[in-house]
C-alpha cells in the first residue's frame, strides 16, 4: 500500500496560547504592594460609599430580644448590648472612619503643603527661623498626643476631630513640600519662567507644585493611615464622632466591659481597623517603590 501525501492537504499551523499573546508586562506584577494595596483601598472606599445600600440592618436598630447574640447567620458579626447588627455598624463605621481622616487629610495638606512651599522658595529668615521653627515645635510633640490635646482643646464632634488631626499632619506635608521645592529651584525650566516673566505664584504652583506632587502623594497615603489610627482614638476617648453614631473607636470602648463575654464586639471592629491601616500602608509603600523605581 502507497502511503504518499495528499497534495491538497496542508498542515494546520500550530496556534500561539492566548497567554503567549499577551505583554509580558501584564503577564507578572512588578509591584505586588501597589497592586494589592490599590485593590484594598479600593474595596475599603466602595464599602464605605455603599454602606447605606449594602447594610442588612440600620446602624442604630436596636433589637433588645437579640441582645449580645454571637455570630450567626441572621448577624454575621453577631449584636452588641443593645441588640445592634455589628456588621452594619461595622460597615457604616467605614464611611465615618474615611469621612475623617480624608477630611483631616485635606487640613494637613492643605496647609502644609503652600507652607512648605512658600518657605523652600523664598528661603532666609522667614523660612530658617519662622517658619521652620514652628514646623519644629509642632513636631517636637508625638502625633497622636498632639491630635488628643488639641481635640480636647477644641472639643468633641467629626469637624474638630479632623482640624486637631490635620494639625498634626502639617508639619509631615510642609517638610515634604519644601523638600521638593529646595529640589526643583536649581533646574533649568524655573530660570526659563523667571526670564519670560512669570510671577512668583505662577512658578510655585504652575511650575513647581506640579514636579512636587508624586512625594506629596505617597505622604498622603501613608497619612491616611496614621488618620484611621488617630481618628479611632479620638473616639475610643470620646473626642471624636459621638454616639450613636456608627465609629469603630466607639464601638471598641462600648465593648470593653464585654470582653469576656461578647469577644467578638472587640473582635471585629478591631480586625476593620487592622486592614484599613495595614491597606493603606501597602499603598503607601507601593507608590514609593514605584517612584523610587521611575527615578532611578
Amino acid at each position: 500500500m502507497s502511503l504518499a501525501p495528499d497534495p491538497h492537504f496542508s498542515p494546520v499551523e500550530p496556534t500561539s496560547s492566548p497567554a503567549r499573546t499577551l505583554p509580558p508586562r501584564l503577564l507578572r506584577i512588578t509591584n505586588p504592594s501597589l497592586a494589592a494595596g490599590g485593590a484594598l483601598v479600593l474595596f475599603i472606599l466602595v464599602v464605605a460609599a455603599m454602606a447605606p445600600y449594602i447594610a442588612p440592618y440600620g446602624p442604630n436598630q436596636v433589637d433588645y430580644s437579640a441582645v449580645l447574640q454571637g455570630p450567626s447567620a441572621h448577624h454575621w458579626f453577631g449584636t452588641d448590648q443593645l441588640g445592634r447588627d455589628q456588621l452594619s455598624r461595622i460597615l457604616f463605621g467605614a464611611r465615618t472612619s474615611m469621612e475623617v481622616s480624608v477630611g483631616a487629610l485635606v487640613v494637613g495638606a492643605g496647609l502644609g503643603v503652600p507652607v512648605g512651599l512658600f518657605a523652600g522658595y523664598y528661603r532666609g529668615f522667614l523660612d530658617t527661623w519662622v517658619i521652620m521653627r514652628i514646623i519644629d515645635a509642632i513636631q517636637a510633640f508625638p502625633f497622636l498626643i498632639l491630635a488628643l490635646v488639641l481635640a480636647a482643646m477644641l472639643g468633641p464632634g467629626s469637624r474638630n476631630a479632623m482640624i486637631a488631626i490635620g494639625i498634626g499632619l502639617v508639619p509631615t506635608f510642609a517638610r515634604t513640600a519644601r523638600a521638593q521645592m529646595l529640589q526643583e529651584l536649581g533646574k533649568d525650566y524655573i530660570d526659563a519662567a523667571r526670564v519670560v516673566g512669570c510671577t512668583h505664584a505662577r512658578i510655585i504652583f504652575r511650575h513647581i507644585l506640579p514636579n512636587a506632587l508624586t512625594p506629596i502623594i505617597v505622604q498622603a497615603t501613608l497619612a491616611m493611615a496614621s488618620s484611621i489610627v488617630a481618628e479611632a482614638s479620638l473616639e475610643y476617648l470620646g473626642l471624636g464622632v459621638q454616639p450613636p453614631t456608627a465609629s469603630w473607636g466607639s464601638m471598641l470602648q462600648s465593648a470593653q466591659g464585654y470582653l469576656q463575654l461578647a469577644p467578638w464586639l472587640v473582635l471585629f471592629p478591631g480586625l476593620a481597623l487592622v486592614f484599613s491601616v495595614v491597606s493603606f500602608n501597602l499603598l503607601g509603600d507601593g507608590v514609593q517603590r514605584w517612584l523610587n523605581r521611575k527615578i532611578s
